[in-house]
């Protein structure tokens, strides 16, 4: 399986050097629609609701400090031991929400039933290491899925 590195490898070489927080929500966006459309996580690594959306803290730990990451700021990826599956999902992915900045993504995410339960009734703003459900995401995800077709 794949990890979120990788996942962010790829999103870099593919649409060049972006801010941490639109890496971090693309990331989170190609998981939730490879749980509705593959069925299976594409990454591994746990994702949590923090107050700025959802964060993958492995990928945070290689970007912290920075503002905007490109491939080459991120060593630990490999986007070439993705299958040809995965990058699809990972293209339709960026298709549909490489346009929006990082804030549009992370307003997105707080509108959305995965981020929304994860973090219960914590006010605006507070600290949070809640993990987000899979079983939620490919829920969510997979409902707008099916409503879309």
């Amino acid at each position: 399986m794949a990890s979120v590195h990788d996942v962010a490898a790829y999103i870099l070489e593919t649409c060049g050097d972006m801010t941490t927080m639109k890496l971090q929500k693309l990331c989170y966006y190609s998981q939730g629609w490879s749980l509705a459309w593959d069925g299976e996580p594409l990454y591994r690594e746990s994702i949590e609701a923090w107050a700025n959306g959802p964060v993958t803290v492995d990928l945070y730990r290689a970007h912290r400090g920075k503002f905007r990451v490109s491939a080459s700021d991120l060593e630990q990826g490999n986007s070439s031991i993705l299958s040809d599956n995965e990058k699809e999902t990972i293209d339709a992915v960026l298709d549909a929400y490489a346009h929006l900045s990082g804030q549009q993504l992370s307003n997105k995410t707080h509108s959305e039933r995965p981020w929304l339960e994860a973090r219960g009734t914590l006010a605006d703003g507070e600290r949070s290491s809640t993990i987000v459900d899979l079983e939620s995401m490919q829920d969510f995800f997979g409902g707008l899925a099916s409503s879309a077709s």
